[in-house]
């Protein structure tokens, strides 16, 4: 992985977005014309933008592992992403952030026995010797419970943060309770105007509230068979992470998007629709294409419901709002433009994932809908200020070979919650009329 690697990237994507431009510049003008688009046009058309989005995916995956990469080397690990490969040195100063102790605390020895006792645990159910668990353990769920250890646990939640967007831009709290709350202050005081020598009656003070994020269990139970537990000569535990990682990565993202808040988080998407005030302050601002299922083309080429969108925003909001949406939507997205004929997204290297919308920066939420009649498929938002992610400490992994025979259960948990909680510092758009 190299600089030079993301730059061919970056210099593919420029040509694939100038060729994708040309082509479609030439089916507006034809459709203009004739009222029609050559079939040979259409499809070159898409096709090219079809390589933009290819393109945009690579440059994400790329740029990401670069970022991984200086920032694993700024932390003196030495490798980025996966611990296959990382020395007994590496892994333990890894280690050592994970678990937040000092450089130096952990031995190499210390951190090759732990892995060792825990594959003993996955495979035969074996206890953890106390002084092994204790040299790497974080702390201690109240609730109790088997702990994790720090290299599978950093793993796992590592790749949740890879698979959920959300998580990339939203803020993330992490809680040893049952529930993260906070105040709301959205009221004011009464005041009036008075004559000099006139009576000063009292005025309302203004009231405070209160917004509360629950945490919710997300759970999977894998199960494998005592034979290929002895026998296996694969890595079990790096199979058993991946499977149970992309399950808690599905779950949590979709809920993210739009869970609605029984028994999981509640995503962005389930709110009412409305402006926020005092009286109601859970509903989330939209604006509406003004054409159901699709852009208007009453004005130009659509664009300006995006427009309205992010400066629908406050300015504080504005300066550091991301737009969200899958990437079927993007694709339709980059074929809009202003009414000087600019095109509204851009490739833009300066941004986060190397492209923007009116100088925002756009990520994909795969969970959000692709464009239909009323559907909420974009949504621009400073996700930090408007989504909260809550996050309870540990994941806990429950060893279970008695109640599936031959089959060993793996109960795995992680509790976590999210919900809106400033209303105004998000916009979506609407796709009616």
């Amino acid at each position: 992985m190299s600089t030079h690697d993301v730059k061919q990237a970056v210099d593919e994507m420029g040509r694939a977005f100038e060729q994708f431009k040309s082509y479609h510049d030439e089916a507006l003008g034809q459709k203009a014309d004739q009222s029609h688009v050559d079939a040979l046009v259409k499809e070159a058309q898409e096709k090219a933008n079809a390589a933009v989005s290819d393109l945009s995916e690579k440059l994400d995956s790329k740029a990401g592992e670069l970022a991984a990469l200086r920032a694993a080397v700024q932390r003196g690990v030495g490798q980025a992403g996966s611990d296959m490969g990382l020395d007994p040195e590496a892994k333990a100063r890894k280690f050592e952030g994970i678990t937040g102790q000092e450089e130096g605390a952990l031995t190499p020895d210390a951190v090759t026995d732990y892995a060792k006792a825990f594959s003993g645990y996955l495979r035969r159910g074996e206890a953890m010797p106390a002084e092994v668990a204790k040299a790497m353990q974080v702390g201690r769920d109240p609730e109790g419970g088997f702990w994790v250890e720090p290299d599978t646990d950093g793993r796992i939640v590592s790749k949740i943060y890879e698979t959920s967007a959300v998580r990339q831009v939203a803020n993330v709290t992490t809680i040893g309770t049952d529930a993260l709350e906070g105040p709301l202050d959205l009221d004011e005081p009464d005041s009036g105007w008075v004559g000099e020598t006139e009576d000063r009656p009292d005025t309302r003070s203004p009231q405070v509230g209160k917004w509360r994020i629950p945490v919710h269990e997300q759970y999977a139970q894998p199960r494998i068979s005592q034979k290929m537990l002895d026998d296996a000569m694969v890595d079990v535990e790096q199979w058993l992470e991946d499977k149970v990682a992309r399950k808690l990565a599905r779950g949590e993202n979709q809920a993210f998007v739009k869970g609605n808040g029984s028994n999981k988080p509640r995503g962005f998407l389930s709110y009412d629709l409305g402006d926020p005030d005092g009286t109601n302050w859970e509903r989330i601002p939209y604006v509406e294409t003004g054409a159901d299922g699709a852009f208007s083309t009453s004005n130009g080429s659509g664009g300006d419901v995006l427009i309205d969108a992010i400066y629908g925003l406050k300015e504080e909001y504005r300066t550091n709002a991301t737009w969200a949406m899958n990437r079927s939507v993007e694709a339709e997205v980059r074929k809009l433009k202003d009414g000087q004929g600019n095109y509204l997204w851009q490739p833009d290297f300066s941004q986060r994932n190397g492209r923007a919308i009116l100088g925002a920066n756009i990520i994909n939420f795969e969970d959000m809908p692709g464009i239909a009649s009323d559907s909420l498929s974009i949504a621009v938002a400073d996700w930090e200020e408007a989504y909260q992610i809550v996050d309870r400490v540990g994941i806990r992994v429950l060893r279970d070979p008695y109640t599936g025979k031959p089959f060993v259960k793996f109960y795995t948990t992680k509790r976590v919650g999210g919900g809106v909680v400033n209303f105004e510092a998000i916009k979506l758009v609407k796709f009616a009329a």
